[in-house]
Formats: C-alpha cells, sequence, structure tokens
C-alpha cells in the first residue's frame, strides 16, 4: 500500500487519508484543502492518479447528502504514483530572474507600477494548472522573445489573484475577467484548447490592453 506523500498533520495529509477508499468525497464537508491548486500539486508534483467525470475534469458534481446540496467531490483513481504525468516546474536561475525584471523594467503586469525587485515574482503566462507537460529548463540566456512569451511579473498579491482566476478556469473552463470587463480578444469566455490561455487578461494584461485601446480608437464601443 503506497505509503502517505505528505507531512503527518497537513491538510494533504489529511485528505488522503480520506480518500484512501478511492471513493468520491465532497469537498465541503469532507475534504479540507479548497485550493485547485492543492490537486494540481497532487497530480503534477507528487504523481498522484485523480478520478475524472465524464468531461475529464479532476472532480464531479455529486449531490452530498450532509450538504444537502450539489457539490464539487474529488477522489483518487488509485493508490500508484503516475511518474509519466509529473511536470514539475524549472528553478530559476538569479541571473535570469534578474533579466527578466531588467527585461520589464519592475512594471508589475496587472498594476502597472513600478515595483521594487524584492515586490516582485516571475509568473508563468500559462498556469501551471494548464500544462500538459513539464517545464522546458529555464536558460539563463534565454532569448527576450523567449522572456515575453513566457513570464510576466506580478507583485505576490497579484500573483494570487491571478492563480485563483486560473485555478477557477481550469475546474470550469470559463475564462476570468480583466477588471471585471467581460472581453477575450481571441475566443470567448469559454476555454478552447485550440487557443487555451491567448486573449485572456490573466495570460497577457497588456496585449489585452493594447487590443481594448484599438477597439475604443476604431470607435466599435460607444
Amino acid at each position: 500500500m503506497l505509503k502517505n506523500p505528505f507531512k503527518k498533520g497537513s491538510t494533504s495529509y489529511t485528505d488522503f487519508e480520506t480518500m484512501r477508499d478511492l471513493s468520491w468525497h465532497c469537498s465541503k464537508c469532507e475534504l479540507k484543502s479548497g485550493q485547485a491548486k492543492t490537486w494540481q500539486v497532487w497530480r503534477q508534483e507528487i504523481g498522484l492518479k485523480l478520478k475524472q467525470d465524464e468531461n475529464n475534469n479532476f472532480y464531479k458534481k455529486i449531490f452530498c447528502d450532509t450538504c444537502e446540496i450539489t457539490t464539487v467531490h474529488r477522489g483518487l483513481e488509485s493508490l500508484e504514483i503516475d511518474t509519466l504525468n509529473i511536470k514539475p516546474r524549472t528553478n530559476m536561475p538569479t541571473k535570469l530572474r534578474k533579466r527578466i525584471i531588467d527585461y520589464y523594467d519592475n512594471i508589475d503586469a496587472y498594476s502597472l507600477r513600478k515595483e521594487p525587485d524584492n515586490k516582485l515574482e516571475i509568473d508563468h503566462r500559462t498556469p501551471q494548472v494548464r500544462w500538459t507537460e513539464g517545464e522546458d529548463k529555464n536558460d539563463v540566456n534565454m532569448s527576450e522573445e523567449k522572456i515575453q512569451e513566457k513570464f510576466m511579473l506580478l507583485t505576490r498579491e497579484n500573483n494570487l489573484l491571478k492563480s485563483r482566476q486560473c485555478e477557477k478556469c481550469a475546474e470550469t473552463d470559463k475564462r476570468g475577467t480583466g477588471y471585471g470587463i467581460e472581453f477575450w480578444y481571441e475566443g470567448d469566455e469559454n476555454w478552447d484548447e485550440n487557443i487555451k490561455c491567448k486573449g485572456c487578461f490573466w495570460h497577457d494584461p497588456q496585449a489585452w490592453r493594447d487590443e481594448v485601446a484599438k477597439i475604443l480608437k476604431e470607435g466599435k464601443i460607444k
């Protein structure tokens, strides 16, 4: 039997013990972990196999007799580690971090405010929850084109805001909005496998703002 891979006493340790029976469990009254990020880590960093519903979501909406409402349920598919689907992040070299911060001139992509180095985090445009494979090596000599394609700068607060939006999108396939404005410059509110995250504010705030500016300049919105 697979040993619990989490630290004893942690939330994930408790949830793993609950889910050992390989049944569906209510995320509101049975499980302690409330964020989609937790289950992403279970799958992509630990290699645990989670149950999927008929639409291949790693959860299922089921009526809970205890809560007396339909809730998100989660469960383990097996007690084996799926090593083939582990998708780890690659370490960020200090010199590359400095290059990225300098490339963006310390500007937070969400607020457009210039921030000190120690307040900024290097964030992936495509969230890990949407990765289909592990991250390529972050070479210190990465081209500026690759930096632009892959990363942006966010403060910790704004990075958490983005994470919550991306986690919700991964669960519902409904894309988030920028500043509450329902606009996507490619696709619509529904996450599309063909365009993936492109067109969403949270994937590239500056590209999103540029497209809004074009529409306003052309007078398409009155």
